[in-house]
C-alpha cells in the first residue's frame, strides 16, 4: 500500500499501466494489485477532474451534520471531485473536510461554499 500511495500522491492517481509494474516489483500478481486499487476508496485510476474534496463520514462528523455536508457538496461541486470518506482524524472539530490535502473543520455548508469559491470557482 505505500508503493501504491506514493505513486497516487506524484501523479494524482494509479494508472492502469503501472499495476504490472508495480506487482512484479512486489512479486505479486497483476490480480493482487487491482484487488487493492478496486477495494479501497482512497485509490483513483483516472486522474482527479478538478480540485479533491474529501467529507468525512465517521460517527463525530455525522453526529453533528457531516450525512448534510456530504449532500450539500455533492450538489456543490460540480467543478470539484467530492469524495466521502471514514474519518480524517478531525473529530474533535467534527464535521470536517480535507481539499486538495488541506483539513478543515467545524465546516458548514456556507464555509463550504466560501471554501469552494476561494479555489477558483469550483461551484
Amino acid at each position: 500500500m505505500p508503493v501504491l500511495h506514493g505513486v497516487q500522491e506524484a501523479l494524482g492517481h494509479v494508472p492502469q499501466q503501472a499495476v504490472a509494474q508495480i506487482a512484479q516489483a512486489l512479486n505479486l500478481s497483476r490480480a493482487e494489485v487491482h484487488g487493492v486499487l478496486t477495494y479501497y476508496h482512497h485509490f483513483r485510476s483516472e486522474p482527479p477532474k478538478g480540485p479533491v474534496l474529501q467529507v468525512c463520514r465517521a460517527e463525530a462528523c455525522r453526529s453533528v451534520g457531516g450525512e448534510q455536508l456530504l449532500s450539500h457538496a455533492q450538489h456543490c461541486g460540480a467543478h470539484c471531485e467530492v469524495e466521502p470518506v471514514y474519518c480524517l482524524g478531525l473529530c474533535a472539530m467534527a464535521p470536517a473536510v480535507m481539499l486538495e490535502g488541506q483539513p478543515y473543520g467545524r465546516m458548514s455548508s456556507a464555509k463550504l461554499d466560501e471554501l469552494l469559491d476561494d479555489v477558483g470557482g469550483a461551484r
